[in-house]
């Protein structure tokens, strides 16, 4: 299984999802901020997932993973979207990064984020291809999970 953290901070879901995805996978891990993925690698650098995290720098409009399209089978955003400039961009990143039939969990602080921000971030999901698998149900946090389509006919 190969995942994806967007904005992945200390990295706390990347080594999470690393003890997930086994021995054989791979998490690719990546934030804006030079500080916070330096300040990751120095952590990592202590863990015993060294072999299965990669962290990458990227930008708000580009997440730097041109070079894993279509491989990643899961992709995870928390607390990040809605500081997004263009989650329509980012979104259509993520869609070009998933597999068809993978799904982005994305979660979002209901006391930070407002109902039209969250209705902003899905509403860009859908309109760059992905569709709403769930809304998941969180004591604290807006969520949903969105699937990139499987069929031909929902790829762009």
């Amino acid at each position: 299984m190969t995942a994806l953290e967007v904005g992945c901070g200390d990295g706390l879901y990347s080594l999470a999802m690393a003890q997930l995805v086994g021995s054989r996978g791979r998490v690719v891990s990546v934030d804006v901020k030079p500080e916070t993925i330096q300040r990751f690698e120095r952590r990592l650098a202590r863990s015993r997932f060294l072999t299965r995290i990669e962290p990458r720098l990227c930008t708000e409009q580009n997440l730097a993973i041109e070079d894993l399209e279509g491989q990643f089978d899961f992709v995870l955003a928390v607390y990040v979207l809605h500081h997004a400039s263009d989650p329509a961009r980012l979104m259509a990143n993520v869609l070009l990064a998933l597999k068809p039939g993978s799904l982005f969990l994305v979660l979002e602080p209901r006391h930070h984020a407002s109902p039209a921000e969250c209705q902003a971030i899905e509403s860009a999901a859908l309109a760059v291809g992905l569709t709403v698998a769930d809304h998941p149900k969180f004591r604290r946090d807006w969520a949903v999970a969105l699937a990139r389509p499987s069929s031909p006919d929902h790829d762009a």
